[in-house]
């Protein structure tokens, strides 16, 4: 299971917009300048981030997004569930028993192997909703190789 670029880059939007918390508005430009993003790609996740409700934007020659709830209130499950949707590692554990136009499992009721899948899914989301942006504000920078 690999995550999309969708949620590394809506994350780190998220942790910029963190960093400059209460410092006002900062623009996608800016953003995407700062973190070697292409603009045209963040502009495409940023609506999915408002209406989840964790940023907000702001009109003007000033403005841009700021997020709309302190660092510490806004964890990385948050993030990745509005650019990417819930959490699931099969498609039997999508609400409707499948998911982007897959059919539901035959198997679904009976089948022995969906346990270990539901494990999978709630420790992903476990992990990723206890790590909040405040969390990520304090660790220490992976160190680049030379």
């Amino acid at each position: 299971m690999r995550l999309s670029a969708r949620v590394e880059y809506g994350v780190r939007a998220m942790l910029v917009l963190a960093l400059h918390y209460q410092e006002g508005p900062i623009s996608a430009k800016e953003i995407a300048r700062r973190e070697g993003i292409s603009f045209q790609f963040l502009e495409q996740i940023f609506p999915d981030l408002r209406r989840a409700g964790l940023i907000e934007s702001v009109r003007g020659v000033k403005g841009g997004y700021m997020l709309s709830r302190p660092p510490q209130e806004v964890n990385v499950g948050d993030i990745v569930r509005a650019v990417e949707g819930p959490i699931v590692p099969m498609s039997c554990l999508h609400e409707d028993g499948g998911h982007k136009g897959s059919r539901a499992c035959s198997r679904s009721q009976g089948c022995q192997t969906k346990q270990v899948w539901e494990r999978l899914r709630d420790r992903i989301n476990e992990v990723l909703d206890g790590v909040s942006l405040s969390d990520l504000m304090e660790w220490e920078p992976a160190q680049l190789l030379s």
